[in-house]
């Protein structure tokens, strides 16, 4: 069984009154920061995070929006700032860096030319490689599982508000858990967390408590995990995707049995 991750730091209580009651009472909230990311001293993005795994979700930013190729290209992180405005600068090969600024100037053109309107439909439904397929993880890893996640929360434990991604590996265990104020960054810091450990994600699968749309698999192939699971049922055209990029999908309802929707299940023929 894994063990409940370090405790992060968690802001001190706030004071609040329910209304009608002038009575002050202490809640603890969830932490947020700006985060601005550089690749070789050029300004990519600025991302509101929770301000905790930093260094994952700058890697698996950098993966899971197709910035880079493999964590071989990352050569240095540097984190700097604290309080709400902190930066991640990255230092990355050249072959990257390369890739990077042409991605950039292909993006560049006002909203009059149309190029503009192009490039974010190809950001929005990208091509992607389609995964080799693998089967699906035996029933018995997911019995309890939503139970065993509360278990590994430790930020929404103290100051709800947060969404989790985590990682199973082949054997059922949980390896890794990353929260986020926000669905995608948590799935970043996962993905990032993943190819920093060199953990191999065969056999395993990855969970996500909030609804499953289609930029989480997005992530989820290009990190190559074969298997994505959500406490949320997904979207049509994520089934869709997921079905012709071979990727299994899965969704845990509170108190039903697993609903595989990819690969899509053989329909018997009706009479």
């Amino acid at each position: 069984m894994a063990k409940p991750a370090a405790q992060p730091h968690i802001v001190s209580a706030y004071t609040y009154a329910e209304l009608g009651d002038g009575r002050a009472q202490h809640a603890a909230l969830a932490e947020e920061c700006a985060l601005a990311i550089s690749y070789n001293d050029l300004n990519q993005a600025v991302m509101m995070v929770s301000p905790h795994h930093l260094e994952d979700f700058a890697v698996g930013f950098s993966l899971g929006n197709d910035l880079i190729k493999s964590i071989d290209d990352i050569y240095d992180i540097q984190l700097r700032g604290l309080g709400d405005s902190r930066e991640a600068r990255l230092q990355v090969s050249s072959r990257a860096f390369w890739a990077l600024k042409q991605q950039r100037r292909q993006m560049a053109g006002t909203s009059g030319c149309g190029l503009c309107g192009v490039d974010a439909l190809e950001q929005a439904l990208p091509a992607l490689t389609a995964l080799p397929g693998a089967a699906l993880p035996p029933l018995e890893h997911l019995t309890g599982l939503r139970e065993r996640i509360a278990e590994q929360q430790q930020l929404a434990r103290h100051s709800g508000a947060l969404h989790a991604a985590l990682f199973i590996d082949a054997s059922g265990e949980i390896r890794l858990c990353r929260e986020d104020i926000g669905r995608h960054n948590a799935l970043d810091k996962l993905i990032g967390a993943i190819a920093r450990e060199r953990i191999a994600t065969l056999g395993g699968f990855a969970l996500v408590t909030s609804r499953c749309s289609l930029e989480l698999l997005h992530k989820a192939v290009r990190a190559g995990i074969d298997t994505l699971v959500s406490l949320s049922a997904p979207t049509a055209l994520t089934v869709d995707w997921a079905r012709r990029h071979r990727l299994n999908l899965i969704h845990l309802p509170h108190h039903s049995t697993p609903r595989v929707y990819s690969p899509a299940p053989d329909e018997e023929e009706r009479p």
